[in-house]
């Protein structure tokens, strides 16, 4: 019994809990890079390229801006996730892949997966940095950096997305109506709550996970959204624009007269 509990706990270990973690939101981010790809008709290659930007565009943002090596350049095993992604949209794209509700599934998966892992990124920096500099590693300065960790997890979860949207010439999702970045920034404040209430770092992983996803669900069920900015200037520039338009055509008009 002893055994099992100890091989059990080494496998779901905050280190291999997150590197599964890391993995299944690299294929589900992949798939719903892969699968836009295949509705604007890209060959395998540059459905690849946009798997790898949906799901890794995140992550390499959050290790530079951490002043670390991307994380993909020291596994390539996220790369052989990818591509393993493209071969899941060639073979069943047509089945089921293709339904919007599929898409919403694997995205939301991998936003609100790599929300988390952008967090516990920050959160294990500071704990190197503290121990490193000879100091005792408290809840105390775990909580202190809740506002880099969701900051952070919110590059990580969303920065792939931007990068996908603008290689196939779409408007990126955050900058639209639809709730996405507020649910990632959402789930993180509940994964700091429940942190400072005492909670194990994995149950509030996947709290933070099933909150994102609920979020994002309800959102959609309800077409519940952050509200339009819409300035009085923007509302008049259509008109403006017509009367220099008149008043150019008018004053050509004049000296087409007088020739």
């Amino acid at each position: 019994m002893d055994f099992i509990t100890a091989t059990l706990e080494k496998m779901l270990g905050p280190g291999p809990f997150l590197e599964f973690l890391a993995h299944v939101g690299t294929f589900a981010g992949a798939i719903s890079g892969v699968r836009l790809a295949s509705a604007k008709h890209f060959d395998w290659f540059g459905a690849y390229v946009i798997g790898f930007v949906t799901t890794l565009g995140g992550g390499t943002l959050r290790d530079i801006l951490m002043q670390k090596s991307p994380f993909w350049m020291e596994d390539p095993a996220y790369l052989v996730t990818t591509f393993l992604a493209v071969i899941a949209i060639a073979l069943f794209g047509r089945r089921f892949i293709s339904e919007r509700v599929t898409w919403f599934i694997f995205d939301t998966i991998a936003i609100s997966i790599f929300m988390v892992i952008g967090m516990e990124k920050v959160i294990e920096a500071e704990r190197v940095a503290t121990i490193s500099a000879g100091a005792e590693y408290t809840l105390g300065i775990q909580l202190a950096c809740w506002w880099k960790a969701i900051i952070m997890g919110v590059l990580t979860a969303v920065f792939g997305g931007v990068l996908r949207d603008i290689c196939i010439n779409e408007v990126p999702l955050i900058f639209r109506k639809e709730i996405y970045a507020l649910a990632c920034a959402i789930g993180g404040v509940i994964y700091f709550v429940l942190l400072a209430c005492g909670v194990d770092a994995r149950v509030c992983s996947v709290t933070c996970i099933t909150a994102i996803f609920v979020i994002r669900a309800l959102a959609i069920k309800y077409r519940l959204g952050v509200p339009v900015l819409i300035g009085r200037r923007t509302i008049h520039l259509p008109h403006i624009h017509h009367h220099h338009k008149v008043q150019n055509g008018a004053h050509k008009h004049g000296e087409d007269s007088k020739l």
